[in-house]
């Protein structure tokens, strides 16, 4: 936050917006050597897939540059500390801290202990809403664990032959998220025989407006409960994710909304906004969803030549397909989408909302749980 604000002050001091100064920061960074990157190619060839050097030079060029932006952005920000006259006030983390306490001033800015915590409230609820969640997933693990001994108990067995039983035995597909989803079905299942109640208390709920806007979604409108998930195709993450939401989604009937948002992280994935504006071009010939699947199961695959051919393998019409692809109006929605994944708090992806409450643990038991709150309400 004060880094920000010195941001803000040079900005309007020196006449460039902030990224523009950042961006000249890091443009002073020397490239690295070649014969740095060759060696680093040389230790991670297998990792990177056996690519070509020429393919992934791009990749070990910004990790190897990673480290002194990051110490020459210090630098910078450090200088503009003494330009400004930096003083820092009271410890945000002092026990008697006060709304109205100065935590940091700076040219013309001060900061109190008020201003922070409003303008940080969503990350902090979001490193509470974290910690819950490793709690209460390490809490409900011991209880199953406990739980499966006393039913093997009972059925004369023992523990692994339930775990065969109840999982391995029935997965059919070994796809992501299908052991996942057979384990939380046996958790729900013994939970409820054994009448488990969970008491430990869960932190305040921030629910904010996340808009639909006009993308893409499936199931009702007028459905009670919408899930919002802030995207990138290019994402492991999102990936993985994916299938194990939609499976949760599907539980509920027509009771529950699916909607998609694009939050590219162009930074890291270089195609992923590519990959957007494509799912957009189909969505616009009404294959939407289906673009996006292949998307997800081709995320090393996703150049201009193989968006084509995913278009191409789902029968679209190819003129009007490339077309679309360069369509400015997509591309405005997709930034759109950036910036109102920003203002609620998103940094990363998958980012998912259930009527407004962000899900923190990305799990099968999460989204249920998620869901079953949204509908009691």
């Amino acid at each position: 936050m004060i880094a920000e604000g010195l941001l803000d002050l040079e900005s309007n001091a020196a006449g460039a917006a902030p990224d523009k100064l950042i961006a000249a920061v890091r443009a002073k960074v020397p490239e690295p050597a070649a014969e740095l990157v060759q060696a680093v190619y040389d230790a991670n060839r297998a990792e990177l897939g056996n690519r070509p050097l020429n393919e992934v030079r791009k990749d070990i060029v910004a990790y190897l540059k990673r480290e002194p932006e990051q110490k020459a952005l210090e630098a910078y920000i450090a200088s503009l500390q003494t330009k400004q006259k930096y003083t820092a006030g009271k410890n945000v983390n002092a026990a008697d801290l006060k709304p109205t306490d100065v935590l940091a001033t700076f040219g013309t800015r001060r900061i109190t202990a008020q201003e922070f915590e409003s303008a940080s409230r969503l990350k902090l609820n979001d490193l509470t809403w974290h910690h819950y969640e490793d709690l209460r997933a390490d809490l409900e693990i011991g209880i199953l664990n406990a739980l499966i001994e006393e039913e093997a108990k009972a059925r004369g067995t023992d523990a692994s032959s339930i775990i065969a039983t109840e999982v391995t035995d029935k997965m059919r597909t070994f796809a992501d998220g299908e052991r996942e989803h057979l384990e939380a079905a046996l958790m729900e299942r013994l939970f409820a025989k054994y009448d488990v109640k969970i008491l430990l208390k869960e932190p305040p709920v921030i629910a904010q407006n996340i808009s639909v806007d006009d993308d893409p979604s499936q199931g009702s409108a007028t459905a009670a409960v919408t899930v919002v998930m802030f995207s990138d195709f290019q994402c492991p993450a999102c990936s993985r994710t994916h299938p194990v939401l939609k499976s949760v989604i599907s539980e509920f009937g027509d009771k529950v909304r699916f909607v998609v948002r694009d939050y590219p992280l162009e930074s890291i994935h270089e195609n992923a906004f590519a990959a957007a504006m494509a799912a957009n071009a189909a969505g616009a010939q009404g294959k939407y969803f289906e673009f996006i699947e292949l998307l997800y199961r081709n995320q090393s695959a996703l150049d201009a030549a193989s968006l084509k051919k995913y278009a191409s393998d789902l029968g679209l019409n190819a003129k009007q397909f490339e077309l679309d692809l360069t369509v400015e109006r997509s591309a405005a929605e997709i930034r759109k989408d950036i910036a109102d994944g920003d203002a609620h708090g998103v940094s990363g992806t998958p980012a998912i909302f259930v009527n407004g409450v962000k899900v923190h643990r990305l799990s099968t038991e999460s989204f249920r749980r998620a869901i079953k709150r949204a509908l009691a309400k």
